[in-house]
């Protein structure tokens, strides 16, 4: 019973953060057409939920997913000390892949979408937004 009171308190948080996100369209009159947000700024607005605030796994919303979140920060330490930038970009633009799937969870959205439709198909800007996030993740980087 405590664990479904839980659950159904982290969903209602998740949908108040959701309802309260303030996702910048692009033809937002407050920002110029080709506008790209900096990779913390989308971090903390479409990651931190899920992964935490300091990207260790422990955002508010992590006890309702069926996997937990990675811990961000150890992404390079887990290949060997190299960030693994291609494979991050990749997982931001289309999810995680069917091996995630395979593991019960469908949790991860794939960013790409939602940034093509905030910026009208704006392929570069889709991507800038990409490669800033990915940026903001190596710089989160622990030895």
């Amino acid at each position: 019973m405590r664990r479904t009171l839980l659950f159904a308190a982290a969903v209602l948080l998740s949908a108040i953060c959701i309802a309260g996100a303030k996702a910048v369209p692009a033809t937002d009159d407050n920002f110029p057409l080709n506008y790209v947000p900096s990779g913390r700024a989308m971090f903390e607005q479409y990651c931190a939920n899920c992964h935490g605030a300091l990207a260790k796994g422990d955002g508010p919303m992590a006890i309702a997913l069926k996997v937990p979140p990675p811990d961000l920060t150890q992404l390079a330490h887990r290949r060997g000390g190299k960030f693994p930038d291609e494979y991050v970009r990749a997982v931001l633009e289309f999810g995680p892949g069917p091996s995630h799937f395979s593991h019960g969870s469908a949790d991860m959205p794939a960013w790409g979408p939602l940034f093509r439709y905030y910026d009208k198909q704006n392929e570069r800007v889709v991507q800038q937004r990409i490669r800033n996030l990915t940026n903001y993740l190596a710089s989160l980087q622990e030895p």
